[in-house]
């Protein structure tokens, strides 16, 4: 079964989705959400680093937001899916505030321990593992069906947007005092909780199938029986998990780039511009034809892009193949995110993107684990390199595996 983007849809409905004051505040919870995430994230992993100087610490803050999540995701979709979303993410944005104003706290008074960081970051692991999900879901609920490919677009424009402002804002805050960012970042999650009070259902809610074991784990049923989406998500999770080269963007600024904090943020930021120009090229110009090659070529650039990172000396240069890589990535979001949201049925929709964030965005966390591990052992450049090199092996692997994607060639019906 396929599936069918309107590449005729016009300003008019684009202007729908703008005017839905519904939207408008969903999109206001996501951005703020994701500038205060990608901010923390900037500032933990130069704190950390600023206090040990070592590479497993850095791995590790990715492994701490991994764990909740991947124990967490049946828990998380068979809530999502029983109670209201809105309120399952005006607790998680809160409970988030709370800790970051507590880690700030903490920071300002020099008490935190590195032991209380990595617990801060593992309950702030575990508000995502309910947030994203949760938040993913309730989108199509919110719009009608008729504009929800452009709400889509819209919600992935707009959290493009603060993974540009947030990571530079987080190198920013953090070169203006070490507290700075995490005050920041409960500040936006205060406001993305407020915003998310005044969201209205307009899609009545498919009645509730009692809980079992079976309606637990079906949301993973459900991805395996579709082999063209179970190839999509399963390649983006190998290509995060291999290239993640994030996690040792604090090594590179400080250390191979000499760029400071404000330099973190600029490298954190150039993968987010590059994605947010590319969703505004797709929407001008959709993707139609051969969407299974065009998404193993964009894997296979984001691979590329990694290695030339991996061995570059020069800023610009790092930030240009992280530019590269964030243009790369867009593609393969854009397919993915647009199969999973449209061809599942609302009744299941939190707990298939439970299981999808737990491919892809823990995806995230494991791989800056796996890639600080293996740079406490080979050094940042070579564990760069291997991680490169492996996401372009897993392409020619997964095209084997997945002839079905490797052909598919419309969202069509």
């Amino acid at each position: 079964m396929r599936i069918m983007i309107d590449a005729s849809m016009t300003t008019t409905e684009d202007n729908r989705v703008w005017r839905n004051s519904s939207f408008r505040r969903f999109a206001s919870s996501r951005v703020l959400s994701s500038a205060a995430f990608q901010a923390t994230n900037v500032g933990l992993g130069w704190l950390i680093y600023d206090k040990t100087h070592n590479a497993f610490n850095l791995g590790l803050i990715g492994l701490c937001q991994f764990l909740p999540m991947v124990v967490l995701t049946f828990v998380v979709g068979h809530v999502a899916d029983r109670f209201d979303r809105r309120r399952i993410g005006l607790v998680c944005q809160i409970v988030e505030a709370i800790d970051l104003l507590v880690i700030a706290i903490g920071v300002w008074m020099g008490w935190l321990t590195v032991g209380q960081i990595f617990a801060g970051v593992a309950l702030l692991g575990a508000a995502q593992a309910f947030e994203r999900p949760t938040m993913a879901a309730l989108l199509p609920s919110a719009v009608s069906a008729a504009v929800l490919p452009r709400a889509i677009a819209g919600s992935a424009s707009v959290q493009q947007t603060a993974m540009i402002v947030g990571p530079s804002l987080g190198g920013l805050l953090y070169g203006v005092a070490p507290v700075t960012p995490f005050l920041f970042a409960a500040l936006c999650f205060a406001a993305a909780s407020a915003n998310i009070v005044g969201i209205r259902i307009v899609e009545i809610p498919a009645k509730r199938e009692p809980v079992s074991l079976k309606s637990v784990f079906s949301g993973v049923s459900f991805i395996w029986s579709r082999p063209i989406i179970l190839g999509t998500i399963s390649l983006d999770l190998f290509a995060v998990l291999l290239g993640g080269a994030t996690a040792l963007l604090p090594i590179y600024a400080r250390d191979i780039l000499h760029a400071g904090p404000w330099g973190l943020g600029v490298l954190r930021s150039a993968p987010a511009i590059g994605a947010l120009l590319m969703s505004l090229v797709l929407a001008r110009y959709p993707l139609n034809r051969h969407v299974g090659m065009k998404m193993f070529c964009a894997v296979a650039v984001f691979g590329a892009g990694t290695l030339v990172f991996a061995v570059s000396t020069n800023i610009a240069l790092s930030v240009a193949a992280l530019f590269v890589i964030g243009l790369a990535d867009n593609i393969s979001v854009v397919i993915r995110s647009s199969l999973v949201q449209l061809l599942t049925p609302d009744s299941m929709r939190g707990r298939v993107n439970a299981v999808n964030f737990l491919f892809i965005g823990t995806s995230n966390q494991l791989g800056e684990f796996e890639s600080g591990m293996l740079a406490g052992f080979v050094g940042a450049v070579p564990a760069a390199v291997i991680g490169g090199a492996g996401t372009i092996l897993v392409v020619l692997i997964w095209m084997g595996l997945f002839p079905a994607l490797r052909k598919a060639d419309r969202f069509t019906s």
